[in-house]
């Protein structure tokens, strides 16, 4: 590490009002290990991949995101495919790819750790649906990609509500999802298999969520060449509820309806009902289906404590 960027989202997490002093403390402890560290916010979400981008163009050679895992995926956008580092100070809400990492909470600490990380390449997903306007986007992602409920859940949830509670809004709003929306059937192939009809799909490629979801899909890591995907092949929510609870306590139970399989590709299409299905990446609300998830294949080094 010899010249690095910080980029923070000034309106990340619940300490926003101390987040650029919090930054400027971790810039000038990387200054005196001898890093030529410079400091920026980052613009709109749409921006900051660009803004990462120009960084790596005028020689930066390892990138700092300062925030939540929103923040960490957009500047991870105008990474993928360079030769940057992308390091990782976590000052956001649920901060799950740093706890799967095993990156410090603390931000000085995190960044002395990021002082003595190696580097790791790995591959990341990418997904393609369809806006609100029609148009296809993209989004790479590190974490997870999802249609049918967790899609409706973070179309639901405001981001003003996570940034004033926090976790909580999260698990708040999930209660209210579970108990009050039907959810909708949709056709999904899982690399060369044929359609099934599911209610969920999860495409997953960390192991340790941390915070209340320790597991989410067994076997899934950022080390694995392709994705851990979830299957919901059932409409019960008490059969939801169970593979929460098998993730709250990290267990490893069947629970009936519930498919886990290997793939590096998924294709999702609409509901037969005409209803949108809403996809989501990392937590943030891309769009409804139709949908194709596949792996990008050595794209992208990451920063990992020793």
């Amino acid at each position: 590490m010899r010249r690095a960027m910080l980029f923070y989202n000034p309106h990340s997490g619940q300490r926003r009002a101390n987040l650029g002093v919090i930054v400027a403390e971790v810039a000038a402890l990387l200054r005196e290990a001898g890093v030529e560290a410079s400091v920026s916010e980052t613009s709109s979400a749409a921006e900051v991949g660009q803004q990462a981008r120009d960084a790596v163009e005028q020689g930066f050679d390892t990138i700092f995101a300062c925030g939540g895992d929103g923040t960490i995926q957009d500047v991870a956008q105008g990474l993928i495919g360079t030769t940057a580092a992308l390091a990782v100070i976590p000052l956001g809400t649920a901060n799950v790819l740093a706890h799967d990492l095993g990156i410090p909470g603390d931000a000085l600490v995190a960044a002395r750790a990021a002082l003595q990380a190696v580097p790791l390449r790995v591959n990341v997903g990418q997904i393609e649906c369809r806006n609100g306007e029609g148009n296809i986007v993209t989004r790479y992602f590190l974490s997870v990609a999802g249609a049918g409920q967790d899609g409706y859940l973070f179309q639901r949830l405001g981001t003003g509500d996570k940034r004033t509670f926090g976790i909580a809004a999260y698990l708040l709003k999930a209660l209210q999802v579970w108990l009050t929306h039907r959810p909708e059937w949709f056709s999904a192939s899982v690399s060369t298999g044929p359609p099934e009809q599911v209610t969920q799909l999860l495409a997953v490629r960390l192991e340790n969520f941390g915070n209340v979801l320790r597991n989410l899909a067994t076997g899934a890591s950022l080390l694995q060449e392709d994705f851990r995907v979830v299957l919901f092949k059932s409409s019960s929510r008490w059969r939801y509820l169970l593979f929460v609870l098998r993730g709250v306590l990290g267990a490893h139970w069947a629970v009936p309806g519930v498919v886990l399989r290997r793939a590096s590709r998924i294709t999702c299409t609409s509901s037969a009902s005409g209803n949108p299905v809403f996809a989501e990446a990392d937590g943030e609300l891309l769009g409804v289906l139709p949908a194709e998830i596949s792996i990008v294949p050595d794209a992208l080094t990451l920063l990992v404590p020793k």
